[in-house]
């Protein structure tokens, strides 16, 4: 009776431990790409936007947040929020003034004064959701310019930078801080399929890591079932084939579920998975067609992202394959880290390790992962675009489970029982602190 007890407080501090971290950084997306059309004709360049003024003018460093909740200053971007449409285009000059000190468009090297045409802030919209204005603003260039260079000011978040009126027109995805190349005003500029697959895998890896929270517990969900390779390529392979179609179907606008039905979909898919390896240590025979039900939901999520960067038609199938890529990437990564962590203390359990260098190791491990938590490291907190302890935490629990199953080697699946179990534990209720949040909160 003791060590049942012992075993269900173990299980139930490494949950709650690990959902006090995870939880934080699960709210619905806000920042999303602003897309920029570009037309330059007759000594006049035109660019008309599609971006989130608030989130702008907010302050918030929209580079190294995925949801406005999370900066600090989270409070002046729901202020701004609050206000009329009028009250937010009567705001615009200021920024429109930071961007051409910057200067936001060069023309042959010559910085383009910009002005306002028009601003249309829409009303009505969603106080939970992000608020997409519609900005024209225009310039004046030389008639014979040869080029054209966009440069999107620091902090500003993504932005897809769309070149209109010409035959093969630029497209490209900037970062905050960068620029574009120059792009001929005449056109020819288009990239080609290939520099589109290219581009957009490491879109499709950092929308997995570190962004993709919810993406990364399932995949861990799956990663813990069993110790066996076998089960987890079934279901790896069951997911891939699943959220390929419904990115396909979902970035093209063949399939379109709204975002309230499917995050909180993908929420209870974490937490089936999870919950079943709680009770479950091998591959039953209808979880691959359940992963695959669950690998549909995930992709409409990733189609969500994907959609929002507005790619001309002839360079949307490679972007899409090309993220696609780049999302299996991310998860192949998650499970090769997470099965690093956890090698030895299979490797023990297995009969092939030493007790002692194992539990040295994994000690050291958990050590140096907390106390990495309080060493600060601002460029990889901004690399990761996340609190450094919202990854190390739930890593030195890891480390702790396993040095706890060497430990009690002899004990009937010592490692299912202080790592994997724990682990969908903790899986589990932050899985359903997001379903309870997203359709309820």
């Amino acid at each position: 009776m003791r060590n049942t007890l012992y075993e269900v407080m173990l299980k139930l501090a490494y949950a709650l431990l690990l959902s006090s971290v995870v939880t934080g950084a699960a709210r619905a997306h806000e920042v999303v790409p602003t897309i920029a059309d570009l037309t330059v004709a007759e000594g006049v360049a035109d660019i008309s936007l599609r971006i989130n003024l608030e989130a702008q003018l907010s302050g918030i460093d929209l580079d190294v947040v995925e949801d406005t909740n999370d900066a600090e200053n989270a409070g002046d971007y729901d202020s701004l929020r609050a206000l009329s449409p009028d009250e937010i285009a009567a705001r615009v000059p200021e920024l429109l003034a930071a961007w051409n000190a910057a200067p936001l468009l060069r023309v042959d090297g010559e910085p383009v004064n910009l002005e306002t045409v028009s601003v249309t802030v829409p009303e009505d919209v969603n106080a939970e959701l992000p608020r997409i204005s519609e900005w024209v603003l225009r310039g004046q260039v030389p008639t014979d310019a040869r080029g054209v260079v966009v440069a999107w000011p620091a902090g500003s978040g993504a932005m897809v930078l769309r070149q209109q009126g010409v035959e093969e027109p630029y497209t490209g995805y900037l970062e905050g801080g960068t620029q574009s190349p120059e792009i001929e005003l005449a056109g020819g500029g288009q990239e080609t399929a290939w520099q589109a697959f290219l581009t957009y895998i490491p879109v499709g890896f950092d929308h997995i890591l570190p962004k993709g929270l919810d993406h990364i517990l399932f995949v861990l969900g799956l990663f813990f079932l069993s110790t066996h390779l076998k089960p987890l390529i079934w279901q790896v392979s069951a997911f891939t084939a699943a959220h390929t179609v419904t990115l396909a179907l979902g970035a093209l606008g063949l399939v379109t579920v709204p975002g309230s039905i499917v995050e909180p979909l993908i929420a209870a898919s974490i937490v089936y998975v999870a919950v079943e390896n709680i009770f479950s240590s091998g591959l039953s025979r209808w979880r691959p067609f359940v992963i695959f039900g669950f690998g549909l939901l995930h992709g409409l999520g990733f189609a969500s992202v994907l959609g929002e960067f507005g790619l001309p038609d002839d360079q949307f199938i490679p972007a899409l394959i090309g993220f696609n890529v780049g999302v299996e990437i991310g998860q192949l990564t998650v499970i090769a880290i997470m099965a690093l962590c956890v090698w030895q203390a299979l490797r023990v359990a297995r009969g092939e390790g030493g007790q002692q260098a194992a539990k040295s190791l994994y000690v050291g491990l958990a050590v140096v992962a907390l106390a990495l938590c309080f060493v600060p490291m601002p460029s990889v907190a901004t690399a990761l675009e996340a609190p450094v302890p919202l990854f190390l935490v739930p890593l030195a629990l890891v480390f702790t489970g396993c040095f706890l199953s060497v430990q009690f080697r002899q004990t009937a699946e010592p490692y299912r029982r202080f790592v994997a179990i724990p682990a969908s534990v903790g899986i589990a209720l932050v899985g359903a602190y997001w379903f309870i949040e997203r359709v309820f909160l």
